[in-house]
């Protein structure tokens, strides 16, 4: 959520800003926010008056109580009451108003970085840079589930009789596979200072629409019937909820957490979920990394972020690319986001494994997160996520760059002491 102060300001920069989006429709919305929100002032400064002249003429009440002037008290009473009603429906108006202002708001984009490349969607996203070899083997790769199946390592058709589509069973090597990425990925980034977080799977609608668009929330979220609560999509969610109005003393920066958590996602929209796979899912397991920071080293933050999602798996010697998201490919709350691309050696292309992307300060503007400096003055932070790993999804590339002409999967050295020193997994 931008500042009002800057909109009010900067109303064409905003608009250019929309345009860039390819979010035309909300171009209105601009204009429309400015008269509320001109309105809303009007309206709060005549609150004010009355509340001054409501001030003054109490004391005129005491002080011709004091002197015995009856009728001339009553009078300024009656005064009194009349101003109180006006005040009651002024004050309701601007409460109105305020709510109509930060309800659109809500819905304007944030305002992207200069260095974000302009696009209407991900098909105009832009590779930055290749780390390792991609190569395809000399025998026909399957396709992952089939690979899985060979090692009696999934079972989809079971989930599907006791959940429905987009969900699974992982069983033997495979669901302990599963849990060693998880585990590495944990002490990967704790051996990178960041604290390690177990958060709430649940969180409240308060918290969903501080971290998210009502966009995204629509499409993503699960809400619990008949409860403020919504299953967390990221840990993210919680993990960024977690400061909601708290007062950080700049000491204590940068926040640097790394959760694990379950996800879980609906899915809606024109990708869909796969009726044979584990890509997209309603259910899934990730190693996320949190920042919260000082504005001005935000940007430096976001490069580190995506660095480490591309160490960890070329360390599992798993070829990546890193992509720019272009400006409508950025969701509204986004300053700048970059998508990290796993090679797939059946597809012979890269596919998205995971995604680092810089808030700015909208998530602590709707959230109230605020820090205290050194001075005593407070500011906004800024605040950042990157996905570590997302497994199964991430299981997808692993098994495909390490198996082999028979069916068996390499384990790499970094996960043998997660899989009991496993060094291969061989189809039974």
């Amino acid at each position: 959520m931008l500042d009002i102060k800057f909109l009010r300001a900067n109303p064409e920069i905003v608009k250019e800003n929309i345009k860039k989006k390819f979010q035309d429709e909300k171009l209105p919305l601009v204009d429309e926010v400015i008269k509320l929100d001109e309105e809303c002032r009007a309206t709060q400064g005549k609150c004010d008056e009355l509340r001054n002249k409501r001030k003054t003429l109490s004391k005129q009440i005491d002080g011709l109580d004091k002197k015995g002037q009856t009728e001339e008290a009553e009078a300024v009473k009656q005064e009194v009451q009349a101003i109180k009603g006006e005040l009651n429906e002024l004050a309701k108006k601007e409460s109105e108003l305020k709510a109509k202002v930060r309800e659109i708001m809500l819905v304007i984009p944030n305002i992207i970085d200069e260095s974000v490349p302009v696009g209407k969607d991900d098909s105009e996203n832009v590779e930055v840079k290749r780390f390792g070899e991609p190569a395809v083997p000399d025998f026909e790769v399957p396709y992952h589930v089939d690979i899985m199946e060979k090692l009696n390592g999934v079972d989809i058709d079971s989930a599907r009789e006791t959940s429905g589509q987009g969900f699974y069973y992982l069983m033997g090597d495979i669901a302990r596979l599963h849990s060693a990425i998880l585990s590495y990925a944990r002490d990967f980034m704790i051996d990178k200072g960041f604290t390690y977080f177990i958060p709430p799977y649940m969180i409240r609608s308060n918290v969903v629409t501080g971290v998210m668009s009502f966009a995204e929330m629509e499409g993503m979220m699960y809400k619990i019937e008949g409860e403020d609560l919504y299953l967390i999509g990221t840990s993210e969610h919680s993990m960024i909820g977690r400061f909601i109005d708290k007062i950080v003393p700049e000491a204590k920066l940068p926040q640097t957490l790394t959760s694990y958590s379950p996800c879980f996602r609906k899915e809606v929209g024109a990708h869909g979920i796969e009726e044979r796979g584990v890509y997209r899912i309603h259910q899934f397991e990730k190693q996320e990394m949190v920042v919260v920071c000082k504005p001005e080293e935000s940007m430096d933050w976001f490069h580190k972020l995506y660095s480490y999602t591309v160490e960890l798996f070329r360390s599992l010697d798993i070829p990546v690319r890193t992509l720019e998201c272009c400006s409508g490919d950025l969701a509204d709350l986004k300053v700048k986001s970059i998508d990290v691309e796993a090679w797939s050696p059946r597809q012979k292309k890269y596919f998205e494994v995971g995604s680092c992307s810089n808030l700015g300060d909208a998530q602590a503007r709707r959230l109230n997160i605020r820090i205290k400096g050194s001075n005593g003055k407070k500011y906004l932070p800024h605040t950042l996520n990157n996905t570590v790993v997302a497994p199964p999804r991430m299981l997808i590339a692993f098994l495909e760059n390490n198996l082999n002409a028979d069916g068996s999967v390499n384990i790499p050295k970094p996960l043998r002491m997660y899989m009991g020193g496993k060094e291969i997994i061989k189809p039974e």
